[in-house]
């Protein structure tokens, strides 16, 4: 994989956001972490991953997201292309969950941004992030330890994540599916859709597809590779085909989209009705 030095977020944008982060402290960083160390610790060894993700390039990042500089530099970068701020949008997106989640699973959870804005939420849940890149955890993890919040970290795929169906109250996914294949996505609506308890809650945060379609600059800004097919797409439209009830689309701040879906709760069989013998009233006759 080679980065394009095309786009104009190489030949534009990338020396104009370096201007605001902190070079020095990126690199003091990514050098005081052993990721060898740290990634095999974290990693699942049975994991394959998959060819959408492995293959290409994210946010002009050479390797993806399976590198320790894609994850030391996500979260500088991405305060800035959140606008109007990014944990403002996030808690937006928060504010849409209608109950009170006492287990809590982080789809695509990345540096755990989102998933520290849920423990904080709701302090009594049990919360999981789980992510794809064991360098994305690593950084969520010593996020949550400066906070001293006991979420716990899963490195596995969001559409196959191999965690106990009917066992969650809310499941969220954050910027998630703009990086993901159409059919990646849905099928993370699928999983997800098992993984919820009957009554439980989905939360998508993305950007708002009717902005996107008529936005394909930002596949050549941001090298994303995914992006225009899931504009083109309708994420309610898919949460109702698989089988989400009560669904909701909200715009937050013109730009970005929040989708919510609820698990229906699962029809009670009706008991056999017995009919026992009785002499004194006629079969099939009502007594009086």
């Amino acid at each position: 994989m080679t980065v394009r030095t095309d786009t104009l977020w190489e030949q534009f944008l990338k020396p104009i956001v370096g201007s605001f982060i902190d070079g020095e402290e990126i690199n003091d960083l990514q050098t005081s972490i052993d990721w060898e160390t740290e990634s095999d610790r974290i990693a699942n060894p049975n994991l394959e991953y998959p060819d959408y993700y492995r293959s290409q390039n994210f946010h002009g990042i050479q390797g993806g997201y399976l590198t320790s500089s894609a994850a030391v530099t996500y979260d500088p970068i991405t305060r800035y292309f959140v606008p109007p701020h990014e944990t403002w949008v996030r808690e937006d997106a928060i504010k849409q969950i209608k109950g009170n989640p006492q287990r809590i699973l982080d789809l695509g959870c990345g540096t755990g941004s989102t998933t520290v804005l849920l423990q904080e939420t709701f302090p009594n849940a049990e919360v999981i992030g789980l992510d794809l890149s064991p360098y994305m955890l690593i950084m969520a993890e010593r996020k949550a330890k400066e906070k001293q919040l006991p979420i716990r970290w899963y490195h596995g795929k969001a559409e196959e994540t191999g965690l106990d169906g009917d066992t969650f109250d809310l499941v969220t996914a954050s910027l998630l599916f703009h990086e993901t294949p159409v059919e990646i996505s849905k099928a993370i609506l699928r999983e997800s859709f098992r993984l919820l308890k009957g009554g439980g809650e989905f939360l998508l945060l993305d950007g708002n597809q009717d902005t996107l379609r008529d936005s394909e600059w930002l596949t050549n800004i941001f090298e994303e590779p995914y992006i225009q097919d899931y504009a083109k797409g309708n994420v309610e439209s898919w949460l109702e085909t698989t089988g989400f009830v009560a669904t909701e689309t909200e715009i937050v701040w013109g730009i970005h989209q929040v989708n919510w879906g609820r698990k229906p709760q699962p029809v009670a069989k009706s008991s056999p009705v017995t009919v026992e013998e009785n002499d004194d009233i006629p079969y099939g006759v009502a007594p009086a």
